[in-house]
C-alpha cells in the first residue's frame, strides 16, 4: 500500500521523516510539477496527504483519489489561505488541526479527524505542535481509525496573505497586537517590517513579557 505525501517546508519534511519511521510506504512530492495524473495513476496511492501545499491540485486527482488536506483551523471557520496568521492576528489562541477529504470547494470537504492546536508562542513552537497533530492524525487514518462527518456551522473564508501585508504602517497599536503581528510572520513567512524614511526595519522575532515588548530585527 502506497501513500503520497505532498509538502515542501522544513516543518512538514520533518513530519515526513517521522512518518517513515513507522511506515516506509510514504512517497514524497515536493514540487507541483511532479504531481501529475499520470504519476499518481502509476502509484495508485491509498491516500494523498497535503499537510503543506500552496498550489492548485488537478481536479482529476481530487476526483479520483482520497486526497486529505490538513488545515489549521476549526472548520468551517477560517477556510482559505494563511489560517495561522488570520487567526493569530484576531487574538485566537486555541484552534484545531482538521483533516478533511478535499472537494471542489475551498476547504469544504467532509471532516475525518480533528485535534486541538494551541496558537501561543513562536511560529516554530506552533510548527512542532502541528507535526505532532499531523503525525497522530495521519497514522490513525492509514489504520482506518476515523469516521467521516459533514462540516457544521457558519463558514468563514479568508484569503492568503500577500507579502505587502507584512508592513506595519505605524507602531501605534497595542503591544499585544504588535507582538502577535511580528510572531505570526516569523520565518519562513514574509517577516513583519516598517518603513522609516529610506530604511526598512525587518522584525525577525518578538517576546512580550511584563507588558514590555522585545524584538530582534534587521535594518535594511
Amino acid at each position: 500500500m502506497v501513500y503520497l505525501f505532498c509538502a515542501y517546508r522544513d516543518w512538514s519534511l520533518k513530519l515526513y521523516e517521522k512518518l517513515l519511521d513507522v511506515d516506509d510506504n510514504f512517497v514524497l512530492i515536493k514540487s507541483p510539477k511532479k504531481l501529475t495524473n499520470s504519476f499518481v495513476k502509476k502509484l495508485n496511492p491509498e491516500f494523498i496527504f497535503f499537510p503543506d501545499w500552496s498550489w492548485i491540485i488537478p481536479k482529476k486527482i481530487t476526483d479520483n483519489y482520497k486526497c486529505v488536506c490538513l488545515h489549521e483551523s476549526n472548520l468551517p471557520k477560517f477556510r482559505g489561505g494563511s489560517p495561522l496568521q488570520n487567526q493569530i492576528i484576531r487574538g485566537i489562541t486555541k484552534t484545531k488541526t482538521t483533516a478533511f477529504f478535499m472537494s471542489d470547494g475551498i476547504d469544504e470537504g467532509d471532516i475525518i479527524l480533528q485535534k486541538n492546536l494551541s496558537l501561543k508562542g513562536k511560529i516554530e513552537d506552533i510548527f512542532l505542535r502541528m507535526i505532532e497533530n499531523d503525525f497522530k492524525i495521519i497514522t490513525k487514518i492509514i489504520s482506518g481509525k476515523y469516521t467521516v462527518k459533514k462540516q457544521k456551522g457558519m463558514p468563514t473564508l479568508f484569503k492568503r496573505r500577500k507579502p505587502k501585508e507584512s508592513e506595519l504602517q505605524n507602531l501605534n497599536f497595542s503591544k499585544k497586537y504588535l507582538y502577535d503581528f511580528i510572531r505570526m510572520l516569523e520565518d519562513p513567512y514574509p517577516n513583519a517590517f516598517i518603513k522609516l524614511g529610506k530604511r526598512k526595519i525587518i522584525f525577525k522575532s518578538a517576546n512580550l513579557k511584563d507588558n514590555k515588548l522585545f524584538f530582534q530585527g534587521v535594518i535594511e
